[in-house]
């Protein structure tokens, strides 16, 4: 088990190798928490697009603000929890966080119909490049908070 001082170790170590503007043309290169896999990201108007291999899955662009939000009123640590939509969010995580009905949306955050989840494995590694918040990058069971 690791202890909490382990833990605050990862969290302040970021990737520094992410690149791109953020938009269609140059996306973001960013790695998932655990730094096992390259994904795409960028921003097209209101909704962002994010490229894992062939599939793509996008996101309300909100949810950056939103998101933020959350994690500045929660205070510390949140478990990412990271879910396909057609399983169940672990409760008080960020994935279940982007689906509930007392989020700022009311719902999903994902647009797509059956990729509408794993908002807690594609979105954090955003809010930390944009400096918006602390990740770890743990193998499994990562958190994050804001800065």
């Amino acid at each position: 088990m690791r202890t909490s001082s382990a833990r605050r170790s990862t969290a302040r170590r970021r990737w520094v190798d992410t690149v791109g503007a953020g938009t269609p043309e140059d996306p973001w290169v960013l790695r998932t928490p655990p730094g096992t896999s390259e994904y795409l990201l960028h921003r097209d108007g209101d909704t962002l697009v994010c490229t894992v291999g062939k599939t793509v899955l996008t996101y309300r662009a909100r949810v950056l603000e939103d998101l933020h939000a959350m994690l500045v009123e929660r205070g510390d640590w949140v478990e990412l929890g990271s879910a396909d939509e057609q399983r169940t969010a672990k409760e008080g995580t960020v994935e279940a966080w982007a689906r509930a009905e007392d989020n700022p949306v009311g719902g999903w955050y994902g647009l797509r119909k059956g990729y509408r989840g794993r908002a807690g494995m594609y979105l954090p590694p955003l809010l930390e490049h944009l400096g918006l918040a602390e990740l770890e990058h743990n193998p499994r069971n990562n958190r994050m908070r804001a800065v």
